[in-house]
């Protein structure tokens, strides 16, 4: 072990210097006024008395009856095995699984995960999962990026969330971002595309579905990506992987998304998990862990990580990311869910999304005042315009114990049904929104 080594005079002094500063005594002077002595700390409680005061303070939550928002985080169903098996002690106990000889259990956990992702995605190898989607689909990006070509497109039909977070990734590499608009019906427009793939372009990147719900036609999209020779990254709806073609049949280089849909609760936005695979040809470019499955001296089936020359190591100047952790309790949340719903119980999810969502907007565009913005097939999402002020919309619906759908502007809703929502729900929002409008 190296001895801890503290900053010289000469650090110390250069640094204040920086930020105008005369001594360390003048950079904690803000925190002064916050020491413990001078916080008025009230006498420790009794058990029963602060369980009493937090039950009061949670009834100063809202609940909804119905959940009609999405935009990124999705109310599904979560089988009450995922939740418990999920809790057991076994899997909160694990840090770090460098020690593969005690960390057998947790490997083969993201052994597992890192399987059904790249089942589910249609690639070839996944990693042990990043912090979102929004930074899943970021590192795909980086992941594709090559040295002579310095330009990315971006579909608009990307979440504006993650367009930020990606501006945040991108710009310090120097990569130029520059966006495909959408056609009438919703979709990433061919056309546009075709115009401003050039030879500066390494990477091209869509959603499916997109953030207005509308199903791209990624195959289309990947074939013209891969004429061009440029990458071609998609963040999907891991959902609606269990309908749509899959990356591979889309001509993906890397697939990334969001995995909260995978079992997790809404949870007032997280922890959630980004979920990143890729074909083989960029392997050993896949951020963060892998897991490998291998045999001990006994020949005994073990899991190791693998691939590890990258972030942390012997390649740390070449490294496209600083990740050095991963999603652990929600990969294993998530495979327990993909494990306990099957392929047949993935499907049906996704079927009743799309079913339900095709109902709802149906009948929303029966009432005079209200249309679908977009032409386009959408999955479980689909954008209203409407005559009635949204704000209106969404506190009428909230009076009714309804969280309304996600505000685009002062005309347009962006509303997600899932399998969660049953009909009478369904047309209760409908009646809430007839009078509404009157």
């Amino acid at each position: 072990m190296f001895n801890y080594i503290p900053h010289t005079e000469k650090d110390i002094s250069d640094m204040l210097a920086e930020l105008n500063l005369s001594s360390l005594e003048e950079l904690y002077s803000g925190l002064r006024s916050f020491q413990a002595q001078d916080i008025p700390i009230p006498e420790g409680k009794s058990q029963q008395l602060v369980d009493k005061e937090f039950n009061n303070l949670s009834k100063e939550n809202k609940l909804y009856n119905s959940i009609f928002l999405g935009a990124g985080a999705y109310n599904h169903y979560i089988p009450a095995a995922v939740k418990s098996l999920a809790s057991r002690q076994e899997f909160l106990t694990a840090y770090t699984p460098y020690q593969p000889e005690i960390s057998q259990g947790i490997l083969q956990v993201i052994f597992e995960f890192q399987s059904m992702i790249a089942r589910l995605t249609g690639m070839d190898v996944a990693n042990a999962s990043v912090y979102d989607g929004s930074t899943a689909l970021a590192d795909a990006i980086l992941m594709l990026s090559e040295r002579k070509k310095n330009k990315v497109l971006l579909s608009r039909g990307i979440d504006p969330k993650t367009i930020e977070v990606l501006k945040t990734y991108l710009s310090p590499q120097n990569i130029e971002i520059d966006f495909i608009d959408l056609n009438l019906s919703g979709q990433t427009c061919l056309k546009s595309l075709n115009k401003k793939l050039d030879e500066n372009v390494f990477a091209v990147a869509i959603s499916q579905p997109n953030f207005y719900g509308i199903i791209e036609r990624a195959d289309q999209i990947g074939e013209k990506v891969k004429q061009s020779g440029s990458g071609f990254a998609i963040k999907a709806n891991p959902i609606s992987l269990a309908l749509l073609k899959d990356g591979r049949e889309c001509f993906a280089d890397a697939v990334a998304g969001e995995g909260q849909p995978l079992g997790m609760s809404l949870s007032f936005g997280g922890p959630y998990l980004g979920f990143l695979a890729s074909t083989k040809k960029y392997m050993r470019k896949l951020v963060g862990r892998i897991v490998g499955k291998t045999e001990d001296i006994n020949g005994k089936e073990s899991y190791v990580l693998t691939l590890q020359a990258r972030e942390q190591h012997i390649r740390r100047e070449k490294a496209s990311s600083s990740i050095c952790s991963n999603q652990a309790h929600c990969a294993l949340t998530a495979t327990l869910y993909m494990a306990v719903m099957g392929e047949k119980g993935m499907k049906e999810v996704a079927s009743q999304c799309v079913s339900k969502a095709h109902y709802l907007a149906k009948e929303i565009t029966k009432i005079d005042g209200y249309e679908l913005k977009y032409k386009g097939e959408f999955f479980n999402e689909f954008v209203i315009k409407s005559k009635t002020k949204v704000d209106d919309i969404i506190k009428a619906c909230k009076q009714n114990g309804i969280l309304a759908g996600y505000k685009l502007s002062e005309d347009e809703i962006l509303w997600c049904v899932t399998e969660m929502n049953d009909k009478k729900e369904m047309d209760f929002l409908v009646q809430i929104l007839k009078e509404v409008g009157r």
